[in-house]
Order: structure tokens, then C-alpha cells, then sequence
């Protein structure tokens, strides 16, 4: 396999990189570098950036808004942007449920939410975690109850990323308790002003408000708001997850934060000289530099066969490697910032305390050191944990 980008992918590197340069906010993209939390609008212009130009929903069928770029372009595509770096598009809408839709949704619902999502008119968030039922997502008990021209939907869901944003949920409820727990599970879309709606925040232990409960009390969802066949949810999951996990590598993302790391560890005294220059220091550095190359050698091959194979609607059992190791690098070079703060990375400000009047010891830069750590250790768990993700490897790759 040839690693080398053509002459025409390099001129599309150089598109996407003015693209960039020429549209983003300069204070956005300063926010992502500094590992601040985003605002909801800051997304929702910037998505409405992309779309004006057609590149919102890049990877879609071209009849849905797509760009009708082959892999590599998709591939360049989404690595600039999280080098440079920019707000990834919500993920929910865009890499989740968009492709559901497009993929086995009817015509009526391609027409309404499709469009929708491209332009963020209509924020996402995802039903399928419960108490009981995480890494062993068959056995939820959300059940949906059909009730002439509605489903009657009764449950709780948790973990719901962004839900006190949302406007819609895709949920995954079961239709029917009988036979094997994977066949009796549909795939539902809820508007979330529908009554019987209740979001209750789960603080997170970086101060995070990001994810909640979500319950759900006699909610009375249209028929037509199904997805596919009734009873086939299960694989429409998997189709999603599929999607999902792959995304999870993110190494251009990775590149950009171990980037910043040398950048900072350059500022960072240590032992009367910059720390970049601290022998076993830099031995870590370049671990993680090693096996984030590796992953993207993986990527690039799992970039090919997808341009071979074209799409089946199956996942590609390869994005649980990508998953796992993505997610592991995430982690040790959040670890590896914790370092180059030393103590600095300690003191958490939260803005809210009322009556704060002392400036904090660290540097600016050093605020989301922590917060970014903690927050970090989620990234193995969802989109499938990654002892899950070997198992799978184990039955599906190796035959094991």
C-alpha cells in the first residue's frame, strides 16, 4: 500500500487547510487548543459554515448532501480539522443517526431530517445506554408498546450526551420481550419536547455537566417515527457503532495535542532547564508518537478496503482495533500534559465559586490539564468498552 498522497490529494489538503484558515474564528479554534469547553452555538455556526460550503456531512451518499469524496479525501478531510484544529461536527447527527436514516430510514424521514442534520437545525443525542445495560446493550428494558398509530415508550435512559440540548433522541426500546434479546429491539426517533420527557444532569468528576438521565413516562411516539423494520434495531445499532468507533481514533486530533505538548514542554522549566529536553521525558513523547503512527498506518488501511469493499451497511470489524488503541493514546497524552503541568495541573478554578477573587498560581494553559485527565477516562468506555472491542476483534477478525 502506498502511503503517499497524489498530486490531487495534496491540492485537496491545501483547499481544506485555506478552508480552515480563511473561515473558522480565530477564538473557537484558540478554545480547542486550550482545552476549553465549547459553547453550543460555537458548533452551530460552525456547522452552518460547513454546510454553506457543502461540507457538512462530507462522508454521505452525494443525494443526501454528501461531497461524493472517495475514502482518502474523507480521510484528509477529517484529519485536517482536527489538526488545525476545528469543532467536529456533532457526532449524533452527523455520524450516527444521519447514516441510519440515509441508510434504512423511508424516503418521508430522508426528506425531513436529513437535511436537518446537515445544517444543525435539529441537535442530537444518543438513547441507548441504560442502568444495567452498557457494554451488554441487548439487555435494555426501555420498552415501546404499540398502541394503534403510536408506541407507547416507557423507560430510562443514561449516560445521554448533550441531551439538555437535544431536540431529538434516537433511542433503542424493545418491542418484543419474547425469544432472543437482539431480536426484539427497535430503532426510535423521539422528539424530546414530547410529554413524559424528563433530562436530570449527571455531574461528572471534571465539574462536567455533559451527560444526563434520561426517563421516559408513557411518551407517545408516532409509528412513523420508526426506523427500518420493527424488531430489527439491533442491527441498525451495529451499523451505527461501527461508524462510531471508527471515529473514535481521531488522530489528527492526536497529532495536534502532542503537538501542543512539545510546544508547552518547551515553556515548562524542570530541573533548571525546559523539560522537553529531560531525556525520559522525551522517551515518552515518542512511545506515544510510535503508536499513534501505527494507528494511522491502521486507519489508512482500513481507509482502503473500505474504498474496495464499498458500502455493505455491515461495520467493518477493524474499528474496534481503531477504538481501542484510539482511545488508549487519547488517554496517555492526556496523562502525558498532566506531566508537563507538574503541580500546575492541580488547582481546579471553577468560575461559578462565588466570592473568588484570588488569580489562580497556573498558567492559563494549565487550567484544563485535569479536567481533561478525568474526563478522558470515558473514552474507553463508550462506543462500546474496549474489553468488548476484543472480544469482537477476537470472533470477527481472528476467528477465534
Amino acid at each position: 500500500m502506498d502511503l503517499r498522497y497524489t498530486t490531487e490529494e495534496l491540492a485537496f489538503r491545501d483547499e481544506v487547510r485555506a478552508f480552515l484558515r480563511d473561515n473558522l474564528p480565530e477564538e473557537t479554534r484558540r478554545k480547542l487548543i486550550d482545552g476549553e469547553r465549547m459553547d453550543k452555538q460555537d458548533l452551530v455556526d460552525w456547522s452552518r459554515t460547513l454546510n454553506a460550503k457543502g461540507w457538512a456531512v462530507a462522508h454521505w451518499p452525494e443525494a443526501y448532501g454528501g461531497t461524493g469524496w472517495d475514502p482518502m479525501r474523507q480521510y484528509i478531510f477529517l484529519e485536517e480539522t482536527q489538526k488545525w484544529p476545528a469543532p467536529q461536527p456533532l457526532a449524533f447527527g452527523v455520524n450516527m443517526v444521519g447514516p441510519v436514516i440515509a441508510t434504512f430510514g423511508n424516503e418521508k424521514q430522508k426528506a425531513h431530517f436529513l437535511p436537518r442534520i446537515a445544517n444543525l437545525d435539529d441537535w442530537w443525542c444518543q438513547g441507548f445506554s441504560e442502568p444495567g445495560a452498557g457494554s451488554d446493550l441487548a439487555s435494555l428494558k426501555t420498552r415501546a408498546v404499540r398502541d394503534g398509530d403510536h408506541y407507547i415508550v416507557n423507560g430510562q435512559k443514561t449516560w445521554t450526551t448533550l441531551a439538555q440540548y437535544a431536540d431529538w433522541i434516537f433511542c433503542l426500546v424493545r418491542t418484543n420481550p419474547e425469544g432472543k434479546k437482539q431480536e426484539g429491539i427497535s430503532f426510535l426517533l423521539i422528539d424530546m419536547k414530547t410529554p413524559g420527557i424528563e433530562v436530570r444532569p449527571i455531574v461528572t468528576i471534571d465539574g462536567g455537566r455533559e451527560v444526563n438521565e434520561v426517563f421516559l413516562t408513557d411518551v407517545r411516539v408516532p409509528v412513523e417515527n420508526l426506523v427500518g423494520e420493527e424488531n430489527k434495531g439491533w442491527d441498525y445499532a451495529k451499523f451505527l457503532l461501527g461508524n462510531e468507533r471508527t471515529n473514535i481514533a481521531r488522530v489528527g486530533m492526536s497529532k495536534q495535542r502532542l503537538a501542543r505538548i512539545r510546544e508547552l514542554a518547551a515553556k515548562e522549566m524542570s530541573s533548571g532547564r525546559p523539560l522537553i529536553e529531560d531525556e525520559r521525558f522525551r522517551e515518552k513523547l515518542v512511545a506515544i508518537e510510535i503508536e499513534l503512527k501505527a494507528l494511522e498506518v491502521t486507519q489508512l488501511r482500513v481507509v482502503a478496503a473500505d474504498a474496495k469493499r464499498g458500502n455493505t451497511g455491515k461495520p467493518d470489524p477493524a474499528s474496534s482495533i481503531l477504538k481501542i488503541k484510539g482511545s488508549e493514546i487519547q488517554q496517555a497524552i492526556t496523562h502525558l500534559l498532566m506531566q508537563v503541568m507538574g503541580p500546575h495541573a492541580l488547582p481546579y478554578h471553577d468560575e461559578e465559586i462565588e466570592g473568588a477573587n484570588e488569580p489562580p498560581i497556573e498558567p492559563d494553559y494549565a487550567a484544563s490539564a485535569a479536567p481533561g485527565y478525568f474526563n478522558f477516562r470515558k473514552v474507553s468506555i463508550y462506543g462500546g468498552s474496549n474489553e468488548i472491542q476484543k472480544n469482537i476483534i477476537a470472533k470477527a477478525v481472528l476467528g477465534l
